[in-house]
């Protein structure tokens, strides 16, 4: 079956290791079943296990892909839940230690088919097409966590997003917004900057901009270099919800202005099973529809890596399978 996988990891040239061709099919243990895949997103992740960061050579020939939605073994039309749990745990599974996402230790969905646990398959709803439910489990997903379960932030609050044009930035413009949060966003370029607009934000400021006002919570997704911009955005008692780096893991940490400004910084993970199915709720209820930027045959998904490697985003990418 057609798969974009990786067999040894490059650090500095990760598209060079991408490979688009020919895998096994799935094997199914007790407990799993097979999804027949018709849309996969795109998400940094994916860069990242090209470049070897959490994903180990050993474990390698390893398809790619997070996300995905198809067709289950009864003809249902489903999404995928990423995250798969050891076995025997309870809870919240983005605490299980011993956690993984697809294509981390279990094959991905870039591919055809993929197999995946019964409890990680769920319905897609009707109203969302193949390519947008596929959006949903690891970006939207993340926004969702980071805005309804870490913020502590109500309807009229104000958030500011850094970054305005990737998964989770564009997630959390939209879910922002429908939930009647004041979303404020950075954006690298004017285009950018117009795109959140458009999406629904209630401001743009180019990166490092003073603000009008300080806000009630900063949603961060870039690290190093806009750590420094979210801890003064923030109103005295306000929260800094961090979710990933993508410029670095080891800003300044800036103790002082946390210490002084009772200020909240509150990593955040993924999401849960349940938090899946609330979104997916949401989405039914709001009628908002996942941001994708561009679709691509799956046999073409060198393209779709390289416009995420050079920053050319504004949205979700989607690789579709016939």
């Amino acid at each position: 079956m057609l798969a974009a996988f990786v067999n040894s990891p490059s650090p500095d040239d990760p598209l060079s290791v991408l490979e688009i061709g020919d895998r096994p099919e799935p094997v199914v243990p007790d407990g799993w079943t097979v999804v027949r895949l018709r849309a996969a997103s795109l998400n940094h992740h994916d860069v990242f296990s090209l470049r070897g960061v959490g994903l180990p050579s050993e474990r390698m020939p390893m398809i790619l892909g997070c996300d995905g939605a198809g067709i289950d073994a009864e003809g249902n039309e489903v999404i995928l839940h990423a995250v798969i749990s050891s076995p025997g745990f309870g809870g919240d599974e983005t605490f299980d230690p011993k956690r993984t996402l697809l294509s981390e230790l279990h094959q991905g969905t870039f591919t055809e088919q993929v197999a995946v646990p019964r409890r990680n398959v769920l319905p897609k709803p009707a109203g969302l097409s193949m390519a947008e439910g596929a959006c949903l489990s690891t970006a939207w997903l993340t926004a969702y966590r980071m805005l309804f379960t870490k913020s502590g932030l109500k309807p009229g609050q104000t958030v500011l997003v850094q970054g305005a044009s990737g998964g989770v930035a564009t997630a959390l413009i939209v879910l922002g917004r429908a939930a009647g949060y004041r979303v404020w966003v950075t954006g690298r370029s004017e285009a950018k900057r117009a795109q959140a607009l458009e999406l629904g934000a209630d401001q743009a400021f180019e990166p490092r901009a003073r603000l009008p006002e300080r806000v009630d919570a900063v949603m961060e997704t870039v690290g190093e270099a806009t750590w420094g911009h979210s801890l003064k955005s923030l109103r005295p008692g306000g929260t800094l919800v961090v979710s990933g780096a993508t410029s670095g893991p080891n800003p300044k940490a800036d103790l002082a202005r946390v210490f002084f400004l009772q200020l909240s910084v509150v990593g955040s993970t993924m999401g849960t099973r349940d938090e899946l199915l609330g979104l997916l709720a949401f989405c039914e209820t709001s009628g908002v529809q996942p941001v994708i930027s561009r679709e691509l045959p799956l046999a073409d998904a060198r393209e779709g890596f390289a416009a995420m490697i050079d920053g050319d985003t504004a949205g979700k990418i989607v690789f579709t399978m016939s």
